[in-house]
């Protein structure tokens, strides 16, 4: 009886299990589609950027937690901000790891990856955004091999390479600083991907570069607020300040009102003035058919719940109701970036020698976008997950500074969840 009760399932199993068959499902989607090529999509000449684009554009987003606290800690000073740089840094690699998964799906030659590398094309705005990402992602990386070096099961096997990848926390101050300039860099640079097309009315401004940073700056916070708070919860390995948490989510809930200030110029100023295709863009938006998203998903749900619940102290301190604010700034940052990539393309002029017409056309995501995109979803709740047992990225009681020096022994915790 005792051995059967030892080999009973636990419910981490169970999750990994959940996660291992959804990943896989992924995974034959994933070579169906580098098989038989972008056919197996609803993607077309006219909806060229879809569900994979909202992903990558969101993934990209809610990892800006991690150039953001790593600047509040290393150029700020603000220490006691360290452990959620901790954990923001490790979201943020993961988070990017799924943007390339997804691009390497989306773009229908994955094998000519290396290409930008060679072929340098500097007056395009795509090709500085993947200089970024990839250099960025070797930013990321470094930050993330001390953990590696820290855990005890690493250290155990491998000593003397993990006690250099302990000696990378000396560069930490200086990796802080290009992850800074390179975050930024790219997170603009994909609002203005959108924004130097003037074929596209709708998308022609300024502003989305703004918008865009703003909203990942958010949107990335409250990612790692809330994976650090569920975290503790269903995790032995998981610690956390619940001050740290609360002091930083009133933060998220100021920047939240600039957010909106910003998002709602950004939409209306372009009512003051009437031109073709960005008139019907943005009747899409506001009463067509993606006006439940911009109403209730980015305003109602997105910024103005989140920002009064996280401004009122004694909501923001109630756990399942900070939890609930925190998750829906990640939905409204997600519903902002598909209402962007869509409403560009919904709208299709037509130039006539007299006159120029607007027409609409549709897109839903295929079977094989929503099964790849689950199981891009699952790899990188399965990093997580496994960060959190191995790594212990979600500790808030490590020493405000490591030393670099032996092995952590906080590590040594109960193994079971």
């Amino acid at each position: 009886m005792r051995t059967l009760a030892l080999n009973r399932p636990t419910a981490y199993h169970l999750w990994l299990a959940a996660l291992a068959t959804v990943l896989l499902a992924g995974l034959l989607a994933a070579a169906a589609v580098l098989h038989r090529g972008l056919v197996l999509t609803n993607l077309t000449d006219l909806v060229p950027w879809g569900l994979w684009i909202t992903v990558d554009l969101s993934a990209i987003a809610l990892s800006a937690g991690a150039f953001t606290l790593c600047a509040a800690v290393y150029l700020l000073g603000l220490e006691r901000y360290r452990p959620l740089a901790r954990t923001a840094t490790f979201v943020g690699l993961v988070g990017y790891t799924m943007a390339v998964l997804t691009l390497m799906l989306d773009i229908g030659r994955p094998d000519r990856f290396w290409h930008p590398m060679v072929f340098w094309n500097p007056h395009s705005v795509l090709w500085e955004v993947t200089m970024c990402v990839m250099l960025y992602m070797g930013v990321l990386s470094l930050e993330v091999a001390p953990m590696f070096g820290e855990a005890s099961w690493f250290a155990g096997r491998w000593p003397k390479l993990a006690a250099r990848l302990r000696h990378i926390h000396r560069l930490a101050p200086y990796l802080a600083v290009a992850g800074m300039g390179l975050s930024m860099l790219h997170q603009s640079s994909l609002g203005a991907a959108y924004g130097v097309l003037k074929a596209r009315p709708i998308w022609y401004r300024p502003g989305i570069s703004v918008l865009f940073i703003v909203s990942a700056i958010c949107g990335g916070i409250s990612l790692t607020l809330l994976l650090s708070s569920l975290a503790s919860r269903v995790s032995q390995r998981a610690r956390v300040d619940e001050r740290r948490l609360t002091d930083l989510a009133k933060i998220v809930g100021w920047v939240l009102l600039g957010y909106l200030y910003l998002r709602f110029w950004d939409a209306f100023a372009m009512s003051y003035t009437s031109q073709p295709g960005r008139d019907e863009g943005l009747s899409l938006l506001l009463t067509g058919q993606l006006s439940f998203n911009f109403w209730v998903l980015e305003f109602g749900l997105g910024i103005l719940a989140p920002a009064l619940i996280l401004l009122r102290r004694p909501w923001r301190q109630r756990y399942w109701l900070r939890q609930l604010a925190l998750a829906l700034v990640v939905v409204g940052v997600v519903a902002y970036r598909w209402d962007t990539t869509m409403v560009g393309q919904l709208v299709v002029l037509t130039y006539l020698p007299s006159s120029t017409l607007a027409a609409f056309t549709n897109y839903q995501p295929s079977l094989v976008e929503l099964v790849t995109t689950a199981g891009i979803l699952a790899f990188g709740l399965l990093a997580l997950t496994l960060g959190v047992r191995h790594l212990n990225i979600v500790d808030h009681g490590r020493a405000s500074r490591p030393t670099g020096h032996g092995v952590d022994r906080q590590l040594a915790l109960p193994a079971d969840l």
